[in-house]
C-alpha cells in the first residue's frame, strides 16, 4: 500500500490547496462570511470525502483533475454540516478540528450564513463543471443524487434523526438508519460521483454498497473514539455523546460489540471490491484509514 499512501498525503495536501486558492474568490460585502467560511473549510481534517471523490474516479480510470469540482463539492458539504452541527441549538461543541468552533469565533448568525454559504457553493460547483466529456445530462444526475444525498433523504434526515434519538432507547437497526444516512450518505456521494459523472450505473451501484459499509465503519468507530479517544489528538471534545445522552454504537452495545462491527462493514466493504487490488488500492487505503484511525 506505499504507493497508496503516496497518493492520499499527495492528494491530501492538494485538496487544501484547492479549497485555499477557491475561497479567496469571495470578498466583498460579505466578507466576515467569507472569512468564517475559509476558517472552517481551511481547518485541515481528514478530506476523506474529496479523497474518495478522487480515488473513486481513480478506480473507474477518471483523471483527477477532471474531479476538482466535485471534490471541493463534497468537502464544502461536510464543512457546512459541522459549522452547523456544532452550533448551540445542535450540538453545542467547542472545538473542531483543533481550533474553536466557527459560532465561538464569528457567533451564531455569521456561522449560519457561513455553512449556507458553503452549502451553496457546493452545489455551484456541480454546476459549473465544464470538461466536454460529461454529458450535460451526467452532471444534472450528479447535481440531483448529491442534493438528496445532503438533504431529507439523507444528511439532513440523519441529523434529525440524531437529535430525536437523543434521550431515547433505540435499538441497533434504527441507529442504523441513522448513521446510514447522518454520515454514510454523503460518503456514499463522494464515491459515486465519479460514475455518476460518466454515467455508469453498475459502477456507482457497486461503489454505493462500498461506500454504505465504509460509512457504518467511520461512524462506529467515530462513536468509540468519543468514549476513548485523546481530545488533543482528536482536535475536538471527547465525551460529548454521552453528555447529550446521544444513541451510539457504544451505548448500544457496549465498546467490545462496536468494534466487532466496525471491523465487519470493513470486511464487507473490501468484499465489495474483490480480492484483486488493482485500481481499488486508494480506495482500501482510505477504508483502513477509516477504522485504524486515532482521530
Amino acid at each position: 500500500m506505499t504507493d497508496a499512501k503516496h497518493w492520499i498525503e499527495r492528494y491530501r495536501g492538494q485538496v487544501d490547496a484547492w479549497i485555499e486558492r477557491d475561497l479567496k474568490r469571495h470578498s466583498g460585502l460579505g466578507e466576515r462570511v467569507a472569512e468564517a467560511m475559509r476558517y472552517s473549510a481551511s481547518a485541515g481534517g481528514k478530506r476523506l470525502r474529496p479523497l474518495l471523490v478522487l480515488a473513486a474516479g481513480r478506480y473507474l480510470g477518471v483523471a483527477e483533475d477532471r474531479l476538482v469540482l466535485p471534490a471541493l463539492a463534497v468537502e464544502y458539504i461536510h464543512t457546512y454540516s459541522l459549522i452547523h452541527d456544532d452550533l448551540p441549538a445542535m450540538d453545542n461543541d467547542d472545538w473542531r478540528r483543533g481550533r474553536p468552533t466557527n459560532h465561538r469565533v464569528f457567533g451564531e448568525a455569521v456561522a449560519i450564513l457561513a455553512g449556507d454559504g458553503l452549502l451553496n457553493e457546493a452545489f455551484a460547483k456541480i454546476a459549473e463543471l465544464a470538461d466536454p466529456a460529461f454529458e450535460s445530462h451526467d452532471v444534472l444526475s450528479a447535481l440531483r443524487h448529491l442534493a438528496r444525498a445532503s438533504g431529507m433523504d439523507g444528511l439532513i434526515a440523519g441529523q434529525a434523526g440524531d437529535l430525536a434519538a437523543e434521550h431515547h432507547n433505540i435499538d441497533l437497526q434504527a441507529l442504523e438508519a441513522v448513521h446510514a444516512r447522518k454520515t454514510g450518505a454523503l460518503f456514499q456521494a463522494a464515491c459515486q460521483l465519479p460514475a455518476w459523472l460518466m454515467g455508469n450505473q453498475a459502477a456507482a451501484e457497486r461503489l454505493e454498497r462500498f461506500a454504505w459499509h465504509f460509512g457504518l465503519a467511520f461512524q462506529i468507530v467515530d462513536d468509540i473514539l468519543n468514549v476513548v479517544g485523546d481530545a488533543a489528538v482528536m482536535g475536538k471534545s471527547t465525551g460529548t455523546d454521552a453528555h447529550l445522552d446521544k444513541a451510539t454504537y457504544p451505548k448500544l452495545v457496549g465498546l467490545e460489540r462496536s468494534w466487532v462491527l466496525a471491523r465487519y462493514h470493513q470486511g464487507m466493504a473490501r468484499q465489495v471490491l474483490g480480492e484483486d487490488v488493482g485500481e481499488s488500492d486508494v480506495l482500501l487505503a482510505l477504508l483502513d484509514r477509516a477504522v485504524e484511525r486515532k482521530a
